[in-house]
């Protein structure tokens, strides 16, 4: 039987806040201001600092010599297994043109990530990513390529992508709890696709690398699956424009 791992606590204090933490302690201080405990000035000065801060540890000074239940930290501290490595940080740009980008494994998703796929193809791979915040943006911007995205279960995924002779294709979404984390998907999608699908870590076929050729493969492969849904897409919008002219011809 094996014996489990045993969780390594983070310093709470040393997590990144987010908006909604750092909304929350300027609440705090326009309450202190009507209250009168502090001046204008003071409120001004604390005010900007707030919106400077990046960690817990950057905003529980701010109100520390205020009343009030509750501080700037996280409700629950969250937990890494020891054996797992640190997120890799990368560049927040992705770009594919007449080729072909990926990201998988461990890594960080930074607030914004934007992703460019021309004649190409970007996959995603957000299963054991480790997002900077509670919700994050991914911008994307497809011209006749097409972009993978796989997601774990418990996570939303938003689209407010536009869509121009392309599409965005999104799983159905599971049972989620308001504070579950958030992937916001913006751009456009101009002859181009998107698709999202939500999978296990470890589930799906994950081909084996050979001196990096079955990564350009699938790579075409994705382009290829993409380049016909635009065509199915292309065939629909004929038929669309010769029913509408039939209509027309026969008012």
């Amino acid at each position: 039987m094996d014996v489990p791992d045993k969780p390594v606590e983070v310093d709470p204090s040393l997590m990144r806040a987010s908006d909604a933490d750092r909304d929350r302690i300027a609440d705090r201080l326009r309450e202190a201001l009507a209250e009168g405990r502090l001046t204008a000035e003071e409120h001004a000065e604390r005010l900007d600092v707030v919106y400077q801060a990046k960690t817990y540890a950057e905003l529980a000074p701010i109100v520390a010599d205020l009343p009030g239940a509750g501080g700037p930290m996280p409700a629950t501290p969250q937990v890494v297994r020891d054996d797992l490595p640190a997120p890799q940080a990368g560049s927040p740009n992705l770009v594919a043109i007449l080729g072909g980008a990926e990201r998988k494994g461990r890594w960080l998703v930074e607030p914004h990530t934007n992703v460019v796929a021309v004649l190409g193809g970007v996959e995603l791979d957000l299963r054991q990513a480790v997002l900077a915040q509670r919700e994050v943006t991914i911008n994307i911007t497809t011209i006749m390529g097409g972009v993978s995205i796989t997601v774990p279960p418990g996570v939303r995924v938003v689209n407010s992508v536009t869509s121009v002779m392309g599409g965005c294709s999104l799983p159905s979404d599971d049972t989620v709890g308001p504070d579950a984390p958030v992937i916001r998907l913006t751009g456009m999608a101009l002859l181009g696709g998107i698709d999202v699908k939500r999978l296990n870590v470890g589930e799906g076929a994950e081909p084996t690398t050979v001196e990096g050729g079955d990564f350009h493969a699938r790579q075409r492969s994705l382009h290829r699956e993409f380049r016909e849904k635009q065509r199915a897409v292309h065939r629909e919008f004929r038929e669309q424009q010769r029913e509408l002219r039939r209509h027309r011809r026969a008012r």
